[in-house]
């Protein structure tokens, strides 16, 4: 009878929305491995143990970030999720189309960071993801790198920046 009424009193506590607000979880199953992470959203939390973002306290913004990855990186995509662990069937399609050229492929997770979505957004004047950059260029989204594939225009395109399509 107590375990029955503590289980109830529990189960009760639990549906209360404050019960909830108190952290933010976040769990990732990769290779086998459960990777998981709780960031306290508590204001009587010290500064020392909160979340902090470095870019907000520089003069580096996120439009000179996204810049800086498409200068600096032969293939980059802004996605959903990673390239081992896509987040939507879009972003899951441009990864597998590019990983077929074999090229050294950098990525960014939009869903990380609301900031850095809208200034991807403004940088390619593109509203939707995943969105491609080769060797500086903005190409687009999933659709696009796949008709680019089935044409022979990425071949072309990546031809000196990988080890070329993988054999099958």
């Amino acid at each position: 009878m107590a375990r029955a009424l503590s289980n109830a009193l529990l189960k009760g506590i639990a549906g209360f929305p404050a019960a909830h607000s108190r952290s933010v979880h976040a769990s990732l199953i990769h290779n086998g491995l459960r990777y998981s992470s709780t960031v306290p959203n508590d204001p009587d939390t010290h500064d020392d143990f909160k979340p902090t973002n470095k870019i907000e306290n520089s003069d580096f913004s996120l439009n000179d970030v996204v810049e800086q990855d498409v200068k600096d990186n032969p293939v980059m995509i802004y996605m959903k999720g990673v390239p081992d662990f896509p987040q939507c069937g879009f972003s899951s399609l441009a990864v597998k189309v590019l990983k077929h050229y074999n090229v050294p492929l950098s990525a960014r997770n939009i869903l990380e960071n609301p900031e850095l979505k809208t200034a991807v957004k403004t940088f390619s004047h593109w509203p939707t993801f995943p969105q491609i950059f080769i060797k500086g260029e903005f190409i687009g989204g999933s659709d696009i790198i796949l008709s680019m594939h089935q044409n022979g225009e990425l071949k072309e395109k990546l031809k000196d920046i990988g080890a070329g399509p993988k054999s099958e």
